[in-house]
């Protein structure tokens, strides 16, 4: 083993053009790589948002027979509601 010679030092010679190939397809790849994760975040706050908006709706339509909604502090609730989706939304 001490008379084997080690050739293989993991690099590759290449020409400007093959070099700047391989540079800008690594930028793409960080670049997807980016957009990906910036998809995925904005895809969790879509589903925070309709997770937080469908219970409110589906209260809202509860009784369609009745006219009028009784909502005791309402003003009190919706301001709570509204903070919590400003959470949602500024995450």
């Amino acid at each position: 083993m001490a008379n084997e010679v080690f050739n293989d030092f993991g690099f590759t010679a290449v020409d400007e053009s093959e070099l700047t190939s391989y540079q800008q397809a690594t930028e793409a790849q960080a670049k997807v790589q980016e957009t990906a994760e910036v998809a995925s975040a904005t895809q969790e706050k879509v589903d925070a948002l309709y997770a937080a908006i469908q219970p409110l709706l589906n209260n809202l339509k509860a009784n369609p027979s009745k006219e009028y909604i009784l909502w005791p502090n309402r003003l009190q609730k919706i301001e709570q509601f509204e903070t919590y989706l400003q959470g949602i939304y500024t995450k």
